[in-house]
């Protein structure tokens, strides 16, 4: 019976482990400086004055090329862009 409540106890520890994630977002505000489609990646200069570049992710649609010069809102995951809009 103990044998079998540890390996009850042990299971449900990993499968409880295997759906938890990060889950941390971050919102760039500021102005599209820069796409450069061959590495799949954008250059924000944010409010702050500092620029930061991050990876397209596939699901980021629409023409970034018109975006860039204008002000633009990123939310992005450890520097991914999980979407992209114009602000």
């Amino acid at each position: 019976m103990k044998k079998l409540l540890t390996l009850l106890a042990a299971l449900s520890l990993t499968v409880g482990a295997a759906y938890a994630g990060c889950g941390k977002t971050e919102t760039t505000k500021g102005t599209l400086e820069k796409y450069d489609a061959e590495k799949k990646a954008i250059t924000v200069k944010g409010t702050d004055g500092k620029s930061v570049t991050l990876t397209l992710t596939p699901g980021v649609k629409g023409d970034i090329k018109a975006l860039v010069g204008k002000s633009v809102t990123a939310v992005s995951s450890h520097k991914k862009v999980e979407s992209l809009t114009k602000s």
